[in-house]
């Protein structure tokens, strides 16, 4: 086996996730095109060498929906010859595919591969109630509930003991953070501003932070879920509750507590990532620099009513098979989905919360699904390179249930 070795990387700003954000004007294929060229732009690569096109998207539907990969490869201008695939894990579908693309590379398969992912939640389908994991199978809807991920995440609140303290401290620390590492450039290395047809720059910054937050500000917000929690969609297959269905599985939770809300929430928005990642053979033979190299990855699946614990395990997992300790780590990020998900996996893992998404994370930036990872990534890589570390493990929970986890070292 050889080595997969970063080369670079390149993301949009996020844009905010509705019919007035700076993107929303753009089909999806259009901003994956762009991120292509100045990423082969940027590394200096022909784009006839690149190998596959490998890229994540969380609800392929609508205009995210085909092979989204493939048709931005064709939005780009590239050469018919190179190809793409679109993969879906839910929320850890861009670093999945960042995964399968180092797979490739260091099984010796592909030299030069790009991989990535894009979600622009302002042009999702509405969806028509609840978001159905099980896909409408009846048979696993009896044997797994299918709650709401924010439901999810206050019965994780409710386990393990976070306050709407808690969880508001947090939203705002991801806030402040957020805004410092805006203020001082710490994205500008990643981030490369999105034009539109003419020419005209549609976005250079991210469009969601709200740097004047604080822990007093957001608990004047209502919880999001508890209605939810306690109401009965009869069309989506369920007769009773959803905050009643959650004590069949856990039947020691009374009553859910009902603690996140949209300022302590990843924030909806737009979005697209890639990273160009090579064997070394396929670099030196064209005088390419890395800056890091995966080290491991995993993936974890955990139990799907719950859905968004299993961080923890795949880092586990990760570090386990990389030979590694957390004390190794020298930057985590981990996704904001919710506050109480990077609050459980650093309690989880034992982990110092001034090592965790130090640049803030999704609560402040927002979440672009398919995009998240390859995010993710850049942000742990640039940072490393700025305060003269070694390494990072990035960390998801995904829809259904699952953890990833890749830990990277700076070359």
């Amino acid at each position: 086996m050889s080595e997969a070795w970063i080369l670079d990387g390149v993301r949009s700003p996020r844009g905010k996730g509705r019919p007035t954000g700076a993107l929303h004007h753009l089909h999806p294929q259009e901003l994956l095109g762009q991120l292509l060229r100045a990423l082969a732009d940027r590394v200096g690569v022909d784009p006839e060498l690149v190998d596959d096109v490998v890229m994540g998207n969380g609800n392929a539907v609508g205009d995210h929906g085909g092979d989204i990969a493939r048709m931005a490869v064709l939005a780009a201008g590239w050469p018919q010859t190179v190809a793409g695939v679109t993969l879906n894990r839910w929320c850890g579908s861009g670093q999945q595919a960042v995964t399968f693309a180092a797979m490739g590379v260091a099984s010796g398969h592909q030299g030069l591969v790009l991989a990535g992912g894009v979600d622009m939640m302002s042009r999702w389908p509405a969806e028509e109630g609840p978001m159905d994991f099980s896909a409408g199978n009846p048979a696993v809807r009896a044997r797994f509930p299918q709650v709401p991920q924010g439901v999810s995440a206050d019965l994780i609140a409710t386990i393990e003991g976070f306050t709407r303290d808690d969880v508001d401290a947090f939203a705002a620390r991801s806030q402040q953070r957020a805004a410092a590492a805006i203020e001082q450039g710490h994205f500008a290395r990643s981030v490369v501003p999105i034009v539109n047809a003419d020419g005209s720059v549609a976005l250079d910054h991210d469009e969601h932070p709200r740097p004047g937050t604080t822990a007093q500000t957001l608990a004047k917000l209502a919880p999001s879920f508890a209605a939810l929690g306690r109401a009965v969609f009869t069309d989506y297959g369920y007769d009773r509750a959803f905050g009643e269905m959650v004590r069949d599985v856990y039947p020691d939770v009374k009553e859910v507590d009902y603690v996140h809300h949209a300022g302590n929430s990843s924030g909806i928005v737009d979005g697209a990532a890639v990273l160009a990642l090579a064997s070394p053979e396929f670099a030196r033979a064209h005088g390419l620099r890395p800056r890091a190299r995966v080290v491991m990855s995993a993936v974890v699946g955990a139990e799907p009513v719950i859905m968004l614990t299993a961080p923890g395990p795949a880092s586990r997992r990760c570090l386990e098979r990389a030979g590694m300790t957390v004390d190794d780590i020298d930057l985590w990020e981990i996704n904001e989905a919710f506050a109480a998900v990077p609050l459980k996996t650093i309690r989880d893992l034992d982990l110092d919360p001034e090592k965790v998404n130090v640049n803030g994370g999704a609560i402040a930036l927002g979440h672009p699904i398919g995009a998240t990872g390859g995010m993710l990534l850049q942000t742990a890589l640039d940072e490393l390179e700025r305060r003269d570390l070694s390494t990072a493990l990035v960390t998801m929970c995904t829809g259904g249930g699952m953890g990833t986890a890749t830990i990277i070292e700076r070359i």
